[in-house]
C-alpha cells in the first residue's frame, strides 16, 4: 500500500491491513520530498522505530542535481534509529536488488523469518552501516 503522506485517512481504518514496515521514500532531487517525510514522521507510533521503519533515498545516481543534503538524510536515520537505503530507480539491476532487500526486510518485520526479529535486524543494519 502506498501513501503520499501521513496520517492515513481514518475512515478506512477498519479495512486497513496490519502495517509491518514503513519505507519512507526521499527523492534526493526534491527538498519537498524530505520535508514531507519529516512532517509524516510525527504521525508514526514510536513502536515502529524499533526496526519497522526505513528510509529509501532515490535519485542517488544524479548527485549533481541534489537538492537534499546527505547529512540531513543520515541524521534522520540516526535520530529515528532506522536504516537508510540508497537506490537509483532508473537502473533495473539496482531497482530489482532494492526491491528484494525491501521484501526481505518486510518478511522479517512481519515475523515470517524464524529467529530474526525486526528489532534485532534493525540493530544489525545499523551496526553494519557503522563499519
Amino acid at each position: 500500500h502506498l501513501a503520499t503522506s501521513l496520517p492515513l485517512p481514518s475512515e478506512m481504518d477498519h479495512l486497513r491491513p496490519r502495517i509491518d514496515l514503513i519505507a519512507f521514500m526521499i527523492d534526493i532531487k526534491s527538498k519537498y520530498s524530505l520535508k514531507n517525510v519529516e512532517a509524516s514522521l510525527a504521525h508514526v507510533d514510536a513502536g515502529f522505530f524499533l526496526g519497522k521503519v526505513c528510509f529509501l533515498v532515490t535519485g542517488v545516481g544524479r548527485v549533481n542535481y541534489c537538492s537534499v543534503e546527505m547529512n540531513a538524510i543520515w541524521k534522520l536515520g540516526e535520530v529515528y534509529c532506522s536504516p537508510v537505503l540508497f537506490c537509483e530507480l532508473e537502473l533495473e539491476g539496482i531497482r530489482v536488488a532494492t526491491a528484494q532487500r525491501l521484501l526481505r526486510m518486510l518478511q522479517i518485520c512481519a515475523g515470517h523469518i524464524p529467529g530474526v526479529s525486526a528489532l534485532s535486524f534493525g540493530s544489525l543494519m545499523r551496526n553494519s552501516a557503522d563499519e
